[in-house]
């Protein structure tokens, strides 16, 4: 069984990116267990004088869980052509960790934006931050769904455009085979 762990990059609750993250589970095929991983909120911002003074408890917390999943799909939105703050800010505070948490986890992204462009801008960057912590990235197909708010319901946190979640059920497929080219599990 694949272990997945869904890192959102949105902190606000009623978050188009937050909502099509927690609908996941449900677009999961057979043998791929989804979990939502802890809230990048209660980090610090980084700052190298709260690290020499500690790994914070939040930090931590984050690190294990990731440690304790297969990989990672990272579900974020765009914020300023770019990755948002907290998102970035838990990279940072996990570059700093020995072991790496994320070197070698194989990971995918899904963008989600009520534009047209579905948040295609964060892609480039983002990966470049991941490659960084020498993670395996699945580049293609690239998922980036625009126009969200006709095709997510936020309060129930499901997709409810019926191509789109086919859509997202066939990435999460090939989202196994990759980690599973990575891993050696079959």
């Amino acid at each position: 069984m694949t272990k997945i762990g869904i890192l959102e990059g949105s902190l606000r609750k009623a978050s188009l990116s937050r909502a099509v993250a927690r609908s996941a589970s449900a677009l999961a095929p057979s043998g791929m267990d989804v979990t939502i991983l802890p809230s990048t909120e209660s980090l610090p911002h980084f700052n190298q004088d709260i690290l020499d003074e500690g790994i914070p408890a939040s930090v931590t917390e984050l690190a294990a869980a990731i440690s304790a999943v297969d990989a990672l799909l990272i579900v974020t939105p765009e914020y300023n052509w770019s990755i948002p703050g907290a998102l970035k800010n838990a990279i940072d505070w996990l570059s700093r960790l020995d072991p790496l948490p994320l070197s070698a986890k194989p990971v995918a992204i899904w963008t989600v934006s009520p534009g047209l462009l579905g948040g295609a801008r964060v892609h480039e960057s983002l990966r470049q931050t991941l490659h960084s912590q020498d993670m395996r990235i699945m580049a293609k197909p690239e998922i980036q769904i625009g126009g969200a708010k006709g095709k997510v319901d936020v309060e129930a946190g499901i997709v409810t455009h019926e191509d789109m979640a086919t859509f997202l059920g066939k990435h999460l497929v090939a989202f196994d085979a990759f980690c599973k080219s990575w891993t050696g599990r079959s």
